[in-house]
């Protein structure tokens, strides 16, 4: 039975605490994803009935295997939302199921463009970093317009020859 699946009509008025861990495959990620789950996320959750709505609060963790956008290798980063909340619409036939909520939020939480340096569970400097850093703007001499020889004047050469 899905844990995350709450019956609003056999709430008690002070609702219900629900805790425990889900299975690995909770995420539905597919095997060339690079996002790897490494511990089971674990939930410690209050759900209370406010008029149409379930109100849900608690705490969410899990732990993930990321890949640096710079270096390509691994690094563990663990996801903790201490005081999580959220409200949701309660379904017609009064159960709702929370699985889907609860999994994009702590999928939401994970850095877009992962870099060795989010990484809070060992904490290292990227063995990329720098190499592959911007070109200093000022560096480059900048086109003033008219005064001949820029990118579109060869341009214009080239469909003129």
């Amino acid at each position: 039975m899905n844990p995350l699946l709450i019956d609003a009509r056999h709430l008690p008025a002070d609702g219900v605490q629900i805790r425990g861990n889900l299975p690995k495959d909770f995420f539905a990620l597919p095997e060339t994803d690079p996002v790897k789950v490494d511990t089971e996320p674990h939930y410690a959750l209050h759900v209370m009935r406010d008029g149409d709505e379930l109100v849900v609060s608690g705490r969410l963790e899990a732990g993930f295997t990321l890949e640096c956008g710079r270096c390509l290798e691994t690094f563990q980063h663990r996801v903790e939302l201490p005081t999580y909340q959220a409200e949701v619409p309660l379904e017609k036939d009064g159960i709702t199921d929370l699985t889907d909520l609860v999994r994009e939020d702590i999928l939401l939480t994970l850095p877009n463009f992962p870099r060795c340096e989010d990484g809070n569970v060992k904490p290292r400097e990227c063995p990329a970093k720098g190499r592959f850093d911007t070109v200093d703007d000022s560096a480059v001499p900048s086109e003033t317009p008219g005064n001949g020889g820029g990118v579109w004047d060869a341009l214009d050469q080239i469909q003129k020859n």
